[in-house]
């Protein structure tokens, strides 16, 4: 609440209530003035106030005025002293004048109330923050709607539940300047608009940004930076440590970088390549695409070419795919210069600022155009991982009225949703710094503080404020394009984003490299703690090269000398052996006989053509063939013993899935196992589809039991049993895989990450004291939490609600014991009973496995039902299913159909585009009555000279919105726009007897009523005068040309409309003697006025009409030398007067 800081203050106190304290001592100076109290807090802020004194204030003012109460006013304001900040601006504010001012009564009482609750000082609530911006400098701003973004944020979070009341924000847009140098000075004149800054974009602005909010105590947050070291900047992940990390992935180090032609991505394309330096790689030319001929793109790929290793190149410029024409010339002379077939790759920088939609979004820029289609396959795009797509969030928040724009969500770009998060960032983070301190008042140099712990909904995402000071984080996604859609590859963790731990995570799909992929670069380039060297000399390459020759040959000896030892099959696998499968190409294809037929049949010398022709590479699949079957790779780093191996491959049975050897090729490690198409069981119980039934879950536990049962008896623990490392195959048959793996990364001193997830199936004891291999009890304890999660089909612990470190640290120190809940209904209660037992906190008392087996056995005797009955349950549900999703498809299918229909029917009449889409040829017609509407803008070629062209477009999409609004109301229909002409025809192509001239006089008035209230948004000084032209007669109406086909009118009708238009004056309807006589027959009332030509016929003024009461607005008078095709000097407004004459001068030389 904020008052003036001489009479008094409201201050807010805990539970959302005010407290008042008095200041003035005398107010008899004041009674010696006028006074005015202006109250305007916003609604949704304080509904109303009552203000309720307590002790001697409250008695003295029932003296003065016992019936003092202001129901109107209805939040309670207990009187007592606080501590609160200066405001700036006053909410209930007393202004002073000299003026006589009659006071009335009850006015003069609540400045009495008043007087007794007065203070000397007054504090703020509201925290600013200021949004800085390229916002005319490239698409990719000026289409980010950065105010409506703005208000969004602050909306949402007005709503926020965890947010303080009381509490407000305020954004203001400050502009940057395209040009580094300019945009230097501009901050320094930045102080006092913001407690904080959210930008620079520009990265060359962010140290001298973050040394001015130092100066000016004020907090800096910018998602364009790329240091996080600065004393004052929030350290939000910069965009570079995730391409850092994306580059370590795929071991790329050798990188070029080409900037778009602008100040802007030309300073951020040399940022970025100062960054990626300063972390230890080799970057190679970093160039910018000149305009000074044509060639510009070839130029900058040309250096490229010639750079040493470069394989990838960083593109630096908005992105194709939101509007960017500079990529749009660049991938294509990649393409012409066979760049994309000799395998480069390309990385669009801009994506790593926002969230790219891929979720169902179609890219008519690729869908158009099948060469940009082949280019962008060569794409990387890192882009932040999104739940929804931008798209759909935006157009849901249009369809809330949460934003009030009618633009398209595909013509807006989206870092819109970049600045909410930032906005919503910002004050979450003060918020977190406020609880932090007690309460107190945030100042935006403290945000660097804060400690994160929170996270909350973005625009179209959940972000994260990460712990220990590592700011907003995000999950992140590799884009590879399919077609002219984005499929995700692999995703980034928020907490692996920062470049130092953690990594990518291929996702089911792989990326496919068109050209094949870039050669990997060691990695020491990626490591702080090695150094790489240029090069060795003859002499060392030498003796490298024997001891290599030296290591192979004995290697080899040794693999056969063990091979015959072993009496084994053969065990090292190579290219020769497996055939890798394109995980892309669809089941069918994959299951069609005569490709199986072929793989199998192939020999060693064609064993290219087959992988060439499935397409796929060891590095970009794990699934593959071997002997026709299909198997599974399981990558490790490196491997140097295979006695662990062979121990492995000689334990078979139907619940283990096998090991079948090694695969030692083209620098892959990897066990080779079999593959089971449907996923593991985790994935089994997470399908919502899959119908499980308890006979069909007590089948894959049994499955389980004897799997473990036959491990045990073989001397072997598991030691890492979970659900998935339970594999389903086919035949819905599970089968255990990962037995062994500790021994086997014991032997190549390999050791896993201790994710608290990965640790919920472990039992307590071995929680507490680690053994390798783990033990026969904990194999039963993981057991049971997978008797869970089959039972419940929920993930361990589900219904704890808890995080999995707590739950782990539960586990490690009972009591009281930490165990998940299952109903008693969902299951047998001999199973929930042995659940119980499994996982005793004793080991000793846990059953082993032979017993489990015995026990479980007994669950399900006597029971007819068997796993074929679930079968044929889980078939004839399928089938009704699959009857539910193709008509649900169908219906999708008609409801895109009808999107079509509509949309062609906005472009040509529905009887036309009947016929063309049945591929009829369209006759032209003849109509005899029709009436036909012109109109223009009077003056357009001066506001043409007085706009930018991105002016007069918005101008003329305004006006023609406005008017295709009204026509819908009109039985007419829009022939087409040219420049600032409008033309509409009634009659055609739907004949309408006699009413086609009042349809388009009506039409007329309409649309002259609305322009009398029309503003232009850049102008809004200039009027917009129209003219307009009517005329009825005959016309001939057809379709013209193939590729985008016209309807067109044809004939002296269309001529003389025209005509009528032409020669009208502003804010006037000049209609045709044939016309008049059309409107006069109806008898309609409308009324006209005769306009006189020498030597021609009389042409008429259409006035009015009986019933239409709306204004229109006045004509102008035509004085001496005016013209009705032109706009008086005087009208022009002054700053832009002097551009227009400076125009017409250069225009007469």
């Amino acid at each position: 609440m904020l008052v003036h800081p001489h009479v008094f203050q409201l201050v807010p106190q805990e539970h959302g209530l005010y407290g008042v304290e008095r200041t003035l001592p005398n107010f008899n100076l004041l009674l010696k003035r006028c006074f005015m109290i202006s109250l305007s807090w916003s609604a949704q802020d304080f509904r109303s106030l009552e203000l309720m004194p307590s002790g001697p204030v409250a008695k003295q003012i029932q003296i003065i005025h016992p019936l003092l109460s202001l129901h109107s006013l209805a939040v309670w304001f207990p009187v007592s002293e606080m501590v609160f900040r200066p405001l700036q601006t006053p909410l209930i504010s007393f202004c002073c004048s000299c003026l006589s001012v009659r006071i009335n009564p009850g006015f003069l009482l609540l400045l009495l109330c008043l007087w007794f609750l007065c203070v000397t000082d007054v504090w703020s609530a509201t925290f600013k923050l200021a949004l800085i911006g390229p916002w005319s400098c490239d698409p990719m701003f000026s289409r980010a709607m950065p105010t409506a973004a703005a208000n969004l944020a602050l909306s949402r979070l007005r709503s926020d539940g965890s947010l303080s009341r009381g509490y407000w924000y305020d954004v203001k847009l400050l502009d940057e300047d395209c040009s580094v140098s300019k945009a230097l000075t501009e901050l320094g004149e930045m102080e006092g608009y913001g407690h904080a800054y959210i930008g620079p974009f520009n990265p060359a602005l962010c140290h001298a940004a973050s040394l001015l909010t130092q100066h000016w105590e004020a907090g800096l947050a910018s998602p364009g930076c790329l240091d996080s070291d600065w004393a004052n900047l929030p350290p939000i992940t910069p965009p570079s440590r995730v391409l850092f990390t994306v580059l370590r992935f795929f071991r790329w180090a050798h990188v070029g970088i080409i900037s778009a032609p602008s100040n802007l991505w030309e300073s951020t394309g040399q940022e970025v390549a100062s960054v990626l330096r300063s972390l230890g790689l080799p970057i190679g030319p970093v160039v910018t695409m000149e305009t000074k001929n044509n060639g510009g793109a070839r130029e900058a790929l040309r250096t490229i070419k010639d750079g040493d290793k470069v394989k990838v190149v960083i593109m630096c410029m908005s992105s194709v795919l939101i509007g960017g024409e500079d990529q749009r010339e660049l991938l294509l002379a990649a393409l012409e210069m066979g760049m994309v077939s000799d395998g480069y790759i390309f990385i669009p920088y801009d994506a790593l600022l926002y969230a790219m939609p891929y979720q169902d979004a179609v890219f008519p820029q690729l869908t158009n155009s099948t060469q940009l289609r082949h280019a962008y396959s060569s794409v990387l795009t890192v882009t932040m991982a999104s739940d929804q797509s931008f798209y759909e969030a935006f157009r849901q928040a249009q369809m809330s009225r949460e934003i009030r724009s009618a633009v398209s969500a595909m013509e807006v770009s989206p870092v819109f949703g970049t600045i909410f998060n930032m906005v919503y960032f910002v004050a979450k983070a003060v918020e977190e710094r406020r609880q932090a301190g007690g309460g107190h008042w945030v100042t935006g140099n403290r945000l660097v503080q804060s400690d994160g712990g929170f996270d909350f909904q973005g625009f179209n995402q959940v972000l994260y404020g990460g712990r220990e000071g590592r700011g907003l984080q995000a999950r992140y996604v590799v884009l590879n394009s399919d077609g002219d859609r984005l499929v995700p590859t692999h995703s980034l963790a928020p907490t692996h984003t920062d470049g130092t731990v953690g990594g990518l995570r291929p996702l089911s799909r792989s990326f496919i490299f068109p050209g094949g992929k870039p050669p990997t670069d060691s990695f020491c380039w990626f490591s702080p703690e090695e150094t790489c060297s240029g090069g060795v000399d003859t002499v060392t390459v030498f003796f490298i090269f024997l001891l290599l020759c030296s290591l192979i040959g004995a290697f080899s000896y040794w693999i056969r000398k063990y091979k015959r030892a072993a009496n084994v099959t053969k065990l090292i696998l190579t290219l020769d052996d497996i055939v890798f499968i394109d995980t892309q190409v669809s089941r069918k294809k994959l299951n069609d006989e005569s490709i199986m037929r072929s793989l199998l049949e192939i020999k060693t010398p064609f064993r290219s053509i087959a992988r060439s022709y499935i397409l796929t590479t060891p590095e970009s699949s794990n699934i593959g063939i071997l002997e026709g079957d299909w198997v599974w790779l399981k990558k490790i780093p490196s491997f140097r013993s295979v006695l662990s191996l062979v121990q492995l491959r000689e334990m078979r049975h139907e619940n283990l899935n096998l090991y079948l050897g090694l695969f030692l090729d083209s620098g892959i490690f990897a066990l080779v196992v079999e593959h089971c198409p449907r996923g593991s069981l985790s994935d089994l119980l997470s399908d919502s589809n899959m119908r499980l039934d308890w006979m069909f879950k007590s089948s894959l536990l049994m499955d389980l039991i004897k799997g473990m049962k036959y491990l045990h008896l073989r001397g072997l623990s598991h030691g890492r049993l979970k659900s998935t490392n339970c594999l389903v195959d086919g035949r819905f048959v599970l089968k255990i895989t990962d037995y062994g793996l500790p021994m086997i990364l014991h032997s190549q001193s390999l050791s896993l990450p201790d994710d608290p997830q990965e640790l919920l199936w472990t039992a307590p004891e071995l929680l507490r004291n680690p053994v390798r291999g783990g033990s026969f009890a904990g194999d039963v304890f993981s057991f049971s939490i997978i008797i869970q999660e089959v039972i419940s089909r929920t993930l361990p612990y589900a219904m704890m609600d808890m995080p999995a470190h707590e739950i782990v640290e539960r586990l490690k120190q009972p009591p009281p014991l930490c165990r998940p809940v299952v109903s008693v209904d969902e299951a047998p209660a001999e199973c929930l009973s042995l659940m119980n037992e499994c996982w005793n906190e004793d080991p000793s008392k846990r059953p082993s496995f032979d017993d489990v087996f015995k026990q479980f056995r007994g669950i399900n005797r006597g029971k007819r039902a068997n796993i074929i009955d679930s079968m044929l349950r889980m078939l004839e549900q399928y089938s009704s299913n699959l009857e539910d999703l193709i008509r649900e498809r169908t219906d999708e299918l008609e409801v895109e159909r009808n999107k079509t229909e509509k949309l062609v029917g906005q472009l040509l009449p529905k009887s036309v585009a009947q016929a063309l889409k049945k591929g009829k040829p369209v006759q032209p017609e003849h109509y005899s009555d029709s009436t036909l509407y012109f109109s223009d803008i009077v003056g357009f070629t001066t506001i043409s000279a007085l706009s930018e062209p991105i002016e007069v477009v918005d101008l003329l999409n305004d006006l023609y919105t406005m008017f295709d609004a009204i026509i819908a109301s009109h039985d007419v229909y829009k022939v087409e726009t040219i420049g600032d002409a409008y033309m509409v025809a009634s009659g055609v192509p739907n004949r309408n007897g006699t009413r086609h001239a009042a349809e388009v006089a009506n039409m007329s008035l309409d649309i002259l009523h609305s322009i009398g209230a029309f503003k232009i948004k850049h102008m809004p000084e200039i009027k917009v005068k129209i003219r307009i032209g009517l005329h009825s007669g005959p016309v001939v109406a057809g379709v013209v040309g193939l590729t985008m086909p016209r309807y067109c009118l044809f004939g002296d009708t269309v001529t003389t409309a025209s005509h009528m238009e032409a020669t009208g004056l502003p804010y006037r309807i000049h209609i045709s003697l044939s016309t008049v006589k059309v409107l006069t027959s109806l008898k309609l009332g409308y009324h006209f006025d005769t306009r006189k030509v020498k030597g021609s016929e009389d042409t008429y003024w259409l006035i009015s009409r009986d019933g239409f009461s709306k204004p229109l607005p006045v004509p102008p008078d035509l004085t001496g030398g005016a013209s009705n095709h032109g706009i008086s000097l005087d009208e022009i407004p002054v700053e832009r007067r002097q551009k227009f004459l400076d125009r017409q001068k250069k225009t007469k030389k």
